[in-house]
């Protein structure tokens, strides 16, 4: 956990900070649930935790460096989906888990202690027993993580309107493309609710709290978007500045991260969504930019299509993280900062994602951080993984680049 900070600071495949789970549950995600019973007016407020959780039954010596790969809740309430990994743990390098616990629908997957999420019927149990099957992994020498979508919350926008971010032409709540609803960030009952869930998790094992969808929306009308919760004295970018600080002030003790869009590492400004990487820096522990390639749009760096680039895509938005997070640690030497772990992917779109494209991102992020490497996470939406990748490897750099010119040697 950070203990020095201070307060400072897209796609048709889903992938971290998308909505998508495996396809034979995705009939289930689709079923509607039952009408909400209506809520007191005026809302009781949502408050910080009267009675602090604290962290318990953690992995006792978690691993420096972690290769890890994601599950969605479904897939973490799956015996196969976790012996899956478990066995991807005993056969090739990985020994860490990313688990959905609050996906895109706002929905928590197993049972809370969380009063606000029973009061608004945020439960859709997939995962019945938290603690034993954290514990399970953990028997496996398995680092777990719980994912946890903030912003992007359709449960909580329903149940809390007041909170929700709203449209400006008078149709109630505001929705992206998607038809999702979204939290006003400046919300800062809904900063309660996140610590609420993010200590719950901890104190089922779970030994990080992963938060995505921290930010201002991307997609959508965005001309039609108001912010009840905003005094209209803030930018996005301090919102979410001051957001950052409140999770570390009130999850001390919790090892956090955060989950950034994959351009944040080399833009200068906050991408209209609030997010700068040196805010971030300040105040979780490590920061996993998404530098997924196929995301990178069409000419980026002058590639005409990124995904056929994974190294030189990883490579070059990593190496611009670190340079930053290198400038800041300069001009504060007694401050300690996030370090960085990117998510890549393993998953075809713009490319055919083979073992070969998967290890060149895993090897420019290697390259890119040199000492500072502390791991990856690696994000394929069906939950099934290239085996071949996780396995130690030696770049083979020749087939590499036969591929990107496969003229050369004819």
């Amino acid at each position: 956990m950070v203990t020095q900070g201070a307060p400072q600071p897209p796609a048709s495949v889903p992938v971290a900070g998308e909505n998508e789970q495996p396809q034979e549950t995705q009939n289930q995600e689709q079923e509607e649930e039952p009408a909400p019973e209506p809520l007191p007016s005026p809302p009781v407020p949502i408050e910080l935790p009267k009675v602090q959780l604290t962290p318990q039954g953690q992995l006792a010596n978690p691993p420096e460096t972690i290769k890890a790969v994601y599950l969605t809740s479904w897939s973490g309430g799956s015996a196969t989906r976790i012996n899956y990994v478990i066995d991807l743990a005993k056969t090739t390098e990985v020994n860490a888990v990313v688990i959905d616990i609050k996906d895109f629908s706002g929905e928590l997957a197993y049972d809370t202690a969380v009063p606000e999420v029973e009061l608004y019927n945020g439960e859709n149990i997939k995962i019945w027993n938290m603690a034993s099957t954290v514990r399970r992994l953990h028997d496996a020498g398995i680092y777990v993580i719980a994912r946890v979508t903030v912003f992007q919350d359709p449960v909580l926008a329903n149940a809390r309107p007041d909170l929700a971010v709203q449209s400006k032409q008078g149709q109630g709540i505001w929705k992206d493309y998607k038809g999702l609803s979204w939290i006003d960030p400046s919300a800062k009952e809904a900063w309660n609710y996140t610590v609420a869930i993010a200590q719950d998790a901890a104190a089922r094992g779970f030994d990080e709290i992963n938060f995505d969808y921290i930010r201002f929306p991307s997609d959508g009308d965005l001309k039609d978007m108001t912010f009840p919760s905003a005094d209209g004295t803030k930018t996005r970018r301090e919102t979410m500045k001051e957001f950052f600080a409140y999770l570390e002030q009130n999850l001390r003790g919790i090892t956090i991260s955060a989950d950034l869009f994959g351009l944040s590492t080399s833009s200068r400004d906050d991408l209209g969504i609030g997010q700068v990487i040196e805010d971030a820096y300040w105040h979780f522990d490590y920061v996993y930019p998404m530098v997924y390639p196929s995301h990178y749009a069409n000419g980026y760096n002058g590639y005409a299509n990124p995904a056929e680039h994974p190294y030189e895509v990883v490579h070059f938005s990593m190496q611009a993280a670190q340079s930053r997070l290198d400038a800041l640690q300069l001009a504060n030497p007694n401050q300690t900062f996030a370090k960085l772990r990117p998510w890549l992917q393993d998953f075809d779109l713009g490319a055919d994602y083979d073992s070969l494209m998967v290890q060149a991102q895993i090897q420019a992020a290697a390259d890119a951080l040199g000492q500072n490497f502390s791991g990856f996470l690696v994000w394929a939406p069906t939950n099934w993984y290239t085996q071949q990748a996780l396995l130690p490897f030696v770049f083979d750099r020749a087939a590499y680049n036969a591929r990107l010119n496969p003229a050369v040697g004819l």
